[in-house]
């Protein structure tokens, strides 16, 4: 059966920027093990959707000071169920599995001479069981939608945690200047100059 996956995740850049008072902001490399990814991996990959939703997200309108984004957890298991037994066991296909996937992430705001000043944590956490016999595109689309739910979790839960924890640090427009006054119209009555 072919693998017929609904389109991917269109990124974030039309939801409301997330603007942080400071200068710039650092998308972090995940530390070693925090990434964790079963065979075969989901097409969607949480930890490429966690970077993608920090730089889209994210917005420096600050002179000094750092933002750093870092991916604590990227996590996505596979765990074979044990099948029923039986007769019916043996013609059911591929046994059952439980998809999980966790995410957890943190954004920390350093002074300009890099102490910590301040930070938030947000944690997302799906899954979903396959019953015995799913098709292998069966299987796939249900990883991309378990790895797509914890997205759109963490994407909610993180700007949440920001809104609440770190409200001292953010903006929320950009203060543009306001337009000059239109100017006046003067009037002339053109009857009078109109040719009979």
């Amino acid at each position: 059966e072919p693998v017929a996956l609904s389109p991917l995740v269109s990124g974030y850049r039309h939801l409301t920027p997330l603007r942080l008072n400071v200068q710039d902001i650092e998308v972090a490399d995940p530390a070693p093990g925090a990434v964790q990814i079963s065979a075969p991996a989901p097409a969607l990959r949480p930890d490429v959707e966690m970077r993608r939703m920090a730089n889209e997200r994210l917005v420096p309108v600050g002179t000094e000071g750092q933002g750093r984004f870092i991916i604590s957890q990227a996590r996505f298991t596979r765990e074979r169920l044990s099948g029923g037994g039986g007769l019916t066991s043996l013609f059911a296909g591929e046994p059952g599995e439980r998809l999980t996937c966790q995410l957890v992430c943190r954004l920390e705001i350093l002074s300009p001479e890099g102490r910590r000043v301040a930070f938030v944590e947000a944690e997302a956490r799906r899954g979903r069981t396959l019953p015995d016999g799913a098709s292998p595109g069966a299987r796939a689309r249900a990883a991309e939608d378990v790895v797509r739910e914890a997205m759109d979790q963490l994407n909610v839960e993180f700007e949440f945690q920001l809104r609440r924890t770190l409200r001292a640090w953010m903006q929320d427009a950009v203060t543009t200047p306001a337009a000059p006054p239109p100017e006046s119209v003067e009037r002339e009555d053109l009857s009078a100059t109109r040719p009979r």
